[in-house]
């Protein structure tokens, strides 16, 4: 990001011709996540299996979460578009870009298992470490650094390929104790992982179809390189966007392959809910087509308003995402404890709110609160080029 961002911007880049819809895109669904986080701290007292129980879950609960859907999805695929970027600033293109995935992969896995984690359950030493979207997106970029050789259509094909049919692999599970069920854990079968009789890893991201989209996000570089057709780009995410929508409501209708089979509900909203309730622990085919299809047309749609005044502080989020990210978990945590001293376990065995508008208000709270910081640490990251670990927040 330019720093600091200035009105009005020109209508396709900002100054240094970086497209300012990569980072509010990114900036949207860091809100989004916000609200999910909020709904996780505040509200779990109803909180959700994957896919949702429909006629459980009320509607302002289900849509929530719905939204929230978006996050790791378009972020996985907006972090392999930004390595091919990356790379393409550098002589040694391909070779920077692997080593600049390795070094902040390694940097994310270890982020998730200390600092992150002890957000989540404030234990040390642990007894349950959750292998979470941090923990995939640093794997999925350890696995790219090696995918970066690969030619750009063997990559798409990759991405096709296990995005497309790692639903065939469902069906397959290994026992603990098998000597495959700690990689199948990690790879594709959401479970448990024993290290010790003290210490249990819990694999809530299954790796696999993962390494997939940030494939398909690389493969799609060149579309955003300075001096390309921005006419050309539009037109493809427009297709692309319209054919993963139209792909999951053929499947979805078909209930064929993709995710698990669904059925009408009593009324129209829990038929439509019923429709759209898609598998996340791992991203089945039919959910990764509805949010990168929604995803793809919202990157179309900020890059047709690159000027708009409103797309810079979704641009300012975007700018400083594992700042923001660990920031905002922390300050949820305290709340959490804050809340509990005052008021007690009010809603059972946690503290939390009455109603999901109470949510959404506390999302919204927050996130203007937390703003003035991650607009002053995107500042700094954007100025201070020569601290070099500012480049992996």
């Amino acid at each position: 990001m330019s720093e600091p961002l200035s009105i009005p911007l020109p209508p396709h880049a900002d100054a240094r011709g970086r497209l300012l819809s990569i980072d509010a895109l990114r900036g949207l669904v860091i809100l989004f996540m916000l609200l999910d986080h909020v709904r996780e701290t505040f509200y779990l007292h109803h909180q959700v299996p994957d896919p949702m129980v429909v006629d459980q879950t009320p509607p302002e609960l289900f849509f929530s979460r719905l939204l929230a859907h978006l996050c790791a999805p378009v972020f996985v695929f907006l972090t392999g578009l930004s390595a091919f970027l990356y790379g393409a600033k550098h002589a040694d293109g391909r070779a920077a870009t692997s080593s600049f995935l390795w070094k902040r992969g390694l940097f994310l896995v270890v982020l998730e298992v200390t600092l992150i984690n002890f957000a989540w359950t404030f234990q040390f030493p642990p007894a349950k470490v959750f292998l979470q979207v941090i923990w995939v997106i640093g794997l999925s970029m350890l696995s790219l650094a090696a995918l970066v050789w690969l030619p750009r259509k063997a990559l798409v094909m990759l991405g096709v390929v296990l995005v497309a049919g790692h639903n065939l692999l469902d069906g397959v599970h290994f026992p603990v104790g098998h000597v495959l069920h700690v990689p199948w854990a990690v790879l594709h079968d959401r479970g448990w992982i024993e290290v010790s009789d003290a210490l249990k890893l819990r694999t809530s991201y299954p790796l696999l179809p993962w390494i997939g989209l940030i494939a398909m996000g690389y493969a799609a570089g060149p579309w955003f390189m300075a001096g390309a057709d921005a006419v050309r780009r539009q037109r493809l995410l427009l297709v692309w966007g319209l054919g993963l929508l139209a792909g999951f409501v053929l499947l979805r209708a078909l209930d064929v392959y993709g995710d698990k089979p669904w059925a009408a509900g009593s009324s129209a909203v829990t038929t439509l809910m019923a429709f759209l309730n898609i598998t996340k622990y791992p991203p089945s085919l039919l959910f990764i087509a509805l949010t990168m299809g929604v995803g793809l047309l919202l990157l179309r749609a900020f890059e047709r308003r690159q000027g708009a005044a409103w797309l810079v502080p979704l641009a300012v989020y975007g700018a400083a995402p594992m700042f923001f990210y660990v920031l905002h978990l922390y300050v949820l945590k305290f709340l959490y404890l804050g809340g509990e001293a005052v008021w007690g376990l009010n809603q059972g065995k946690f503290f939390g709110f009455s109603a999901m508008w109470m949510v959404w208000l506390a999302s919204v709270v927050l996130a203007f609160a937390l703003y003035p910081a991650v607009r002053a640490f995107a500042a700094l990251k954007a100025r201070r080029r020569d601290i070099a670990w500012l480049k992996y927040l």
